[in-house]
């Protein structure tokens, strides 16, 4: 680990290291700081990914710090835990930043990307935590292929389950909405979920039930058992930043209502800071994997186009200060 460089990448995940990529082709030093908690490391595979289907999210991410060391990047075990403004060593009118590790390291940028993604707060039923991206699922596209046609329990513990349960009719004739003295529908909704043949429980649900390591119910309150293959549960999605919060930008209620989020100002995810910008589910919580490589790309590029420009401004006043010494002369 070098002690500057033009961009730090905060989060190790598909789009820290897509910008990474990125970055290095655009010939700039970067330093990707991860602390190795994958959101999707419990899933089996990558699912929607053109080309890489199927493939475990690990491999995807070994496939691509690969390519960032590849390309000259640099990539460190760690966790980022503060950052804060410092005069830029090389012009002082343009945005440079300290970042921390929780080890005591410190390293200099000129500019942030922070994709550090977001943690799924789950709902409390017992079970569902250590299903979770195996049999209990949120995401049709990431997931819907591998239990269609299978009895689908539709968990109500977010305002979308009414949606959830339409859209996983989609991939299954046999779909049950869970109440879970949660969800209350309207008499439209009690007609849309009838025409669709999608079964509706009452009552509280008390905990998965679990027979040879595979979902075969859900458990109500009341002790009924109602059997199910697979379980959609949709988490509350809570994108934090210490770096983000550090630098005085707080996390924000997504508009859909499914939790926090760090919002973009500007197109590429760039922040109301300047020098700092976001990538990735900790500014788009329901972007699949190839849609946070994708924003990070973007990024990628949009920030290697703002140092150029912060290049441009220093050359051109830099002439401007040598024509001004000769005709001073």
């Amino acid at each position: 680990m070098e002690q500057q460089y033009d961009v730090v990448i905060v989060g190790g995940g598909a789009a820290g290291l897509s910008a990474a990529v990125t970055l290095g082709r655009a010939l700039r030093s970067v330093l990707v700081i991860d602390a190795g908690e994958p959101r999707n490391a419990p899933a089996a595979g990558v699912h929607g990914f053109l080309s890489r289907d199927g493939l475990s999210p690990r491999e995807l991410l070994a496939l691509g710090r690969a390519e960032v060391l590849h390309y000259g990047g640099h990539i460190v075990s760690g966790v980022a835990v503060a950052a804060r403004p410092t005069p830029d060593p090389t012009n002082a009118s343009e945005p440079a930043f300290e970042v921390d590790l929780a080890d005591g390291r410190t390293v200099g940028a000129r500019r942030i990307l922070a994709a550090t993604g977001l943690t799924d707060i789950l709902p409390d039923v017992k079970g569902i935590r250590e299903r979770w991206g195996r049999d209990v699922l949120h995401c049709p596209y990431c997931h819907g292929w591998e239990v269609r046609n299978k009895a689908i329990g539709v968990l109500g513990s977010v305002p979308m389950a009414l949606h959830q349960a339409l859209l996983f009719r989609q991939w299954s004739p046999n779909v049950t909405l869970f109440l879970n003295d949660v969800v209350e529908l309207t008499e439209e909704q009690w007609e849309q979920l009838a025409a669709r043949s999608i079964s509706v429980v009452e009552g509280k649900v008390r905990s998965l039930e679990v027979t040879d390591d595979a979902l075969s119910g859900v458990v109500l309150e009341s002790g009924t058992v109602i059997p199910v293959e697979a379980v959609v549960a949709g988490p509350c999605m809570e994108a934090r930043s210490r770096v983000l919060e550090s630098l005085g930008i707080e996390p924000v209620e997504h508009p859909q209502g499914v939790g926090l989020y760090f919002e973009a100002a500007a197109p590429g995810g760039a922040t109301s800071v300047p020098g700092v910008w976001v990538a990735g589910n900790v500014t788009d919580p329901m972007g699949q994997v190839v849609a946070a490589a994708a924003a990070g790309n973007m990024s990628g590029a949009v920030i290697n186009a703002d140092l150029m420009m912060a290049e441009t401004r220093l050359a051109v006043a830099t002439a401007a200060s040598r024509v001004e010494g000769l005709v001073s002369r």
